[in-house]
């Protein structure tokens, strides 16, 4: 894939817009080619900057877009990227989900809770009423033994499935990701909090928000209790470093896809 990945924090993140984006998931869902595909926000950029291990499994995957706008903003500061928009995962999910019900290839969901899984599921149908859904199953939320992760990639490949939505939560999901998509003939997508977005949990925030960087504090204002800080003590270390790169122009290396060793067993 012709796909630019540039380095932010020593964090490896792809110059990609939705178009970009789109058209190499739906090639992968068409071909019946795996592809590992995460919408990165600033919270899981940050645990890879800290966590190198984390980072190289990021290196592995296919497709890192930026999913925050503080994300695009960096590509765009650091490296010229030019990007006009990020790529947010509930955005590039209902993308993703329309053109796949437009041709008939039919989806996989994992993760989240089983009542969030309903109301998923009725959404996409009502939105799109010739969508095929060919299988749904919520996190186990706990580690997922070998065994079980043979007969998921057996379940998923059997379905008749042509492209997988994972919503776990970062890291979890880019893991899962990560480990699965060697077994599976198809496009792997983790999405954050899209699930919770279309199946109604969370309410968006308004698009003036959104447009300047500011969905952190609408998801604060929600959700303070678990979040605060995520947002609180994060947020200003990642401006820190941010400018730190930006003036000084050292950061490190980003960790070669082979120097991830990929589990036998992850979190699902």
């Amino acid at each position: 894939m012709n796909v630019r990945r540039e380095n932010i924090l020593g964090v490896g993140v792809d110059v990609v817009d939705y178009n970009s984006a789109l058209r190499l998931i739906l090639d992968s869902a068409r071909t019946g080619r795996s592809l590992s595909v995460s919408a990165l926000a600033v919270h899981g950029l940050m645990i890879a900057a800290r966590d190198r291990s984390y980072a190289a499994l990021l290196s592995s995957l296919d497709i890192v877009a930026p999913d925050g706008q503080p994300v695009r903003w960096a590509l765009n500061l650091l490296h010229g990227a030019g990007l006009s928009d990020r790529v947010y995962g509930p955005e590039l999910t209902a993308r993703v989900v329309a053109s796949l019900s437009q041709e008939g290839l039919p989806l996989y969901l994992y993760g989240s809770t089983e009542a969030t899984l309903v109301s998923l599921r009725a959404t996409l149908r009502r939105r799109h009423p010739r969508l095929v859904i060919s299988g749904a199953e919520p996190s186990k939320f706990r580690r997922l033994t070998e065994e079980e992760v043979r007969d998921l990639a057996v379940r998923i490949n059997e379905s008749g499935a042509r492209c997988v939505l994972v919503g776990l939560g970062c890291p979890r999901q880019e893991e899962f990701v990560g480990a699965m998509s060697p077994l599976l003939h198809m496009p792997l997508l983790a999405v954050g909090a899209a699930f919770d977005y279309h199946a109604g949990n969370l309410r968006k925030p308004p698009q003036w928000m959104q447009r300047r960087g500011l969905e952190w504090f609408w998801r604060l204002i929600l959700e303070p209790r678990r979040l605060w800080r995520r947002y609180l003590l994060l947020n200003p270390v990642f401006l820190a470093k941010l400018l730190r790169q930006l003036v000084l122009g050292r950061p490190a290396p980003i960790p070669p896809p082979d120097a991830y060793a990929r589990p036998s067993t992850f979190d699902g």
